[in-house]
């Protein structure tokens, strides 16, 4: 079975041909339903997190810090992982010491096994 197999994914990322390529990849490994959003503002209030079973974040958005939303997701129970090329080591890892940083650049097969991971859908390598 698919790694992703019937799973909604969020995939919050402002670079277009990242987040077609993490949709395709998220697609390619099961995933019934994958949402890009490029903006923090076109989530905030319409789309409720809980609609989602796992999100893909990138650390900004814009020029935004998305960690607030990361701490929503987290407070509803949303499994996710960062996958981001600009971070603070530190920041994140104080603030999220749990949760799973891909960087960029990074391969498909990190990216999933590490949504796959957070999911429990597989073991942490």
């Amino acid at each position: 079975m698919p790694l992703l197999d019937g799973l909604r994914i969020l995939v919050l990322e402002d670079e277009f041909l990242i987040a077609m390529d993490v949709e395709q990849l998220c697609r390619d490994h099961g995933a019934a339903d994958v949402t890009i959003v490029r903006e923090l503002n076109e989530i905030d209030g319409q789309a409720r997190p809980t609609r989602f079973d796992a999100a893909v974040i990138d650390l900004m958005l814009g020029g935004v810090s998305t960690l607030d939303f990361a701490a929503r997701l987290r407070s509803e129970g949303v499994p996710f992982v960062f996958a981001s090329g600009c971070w603070d080591p530190d920041e994140v890892k104080s603030s999220f010491p749990d949760i799973r940083l891909v960087t960029k650049p990074y391969s498909g097969d990190d990216l999933i096994e590490a949504v796959a991971v957070a999911c429990g859908r597989a073991k942490a390598a």
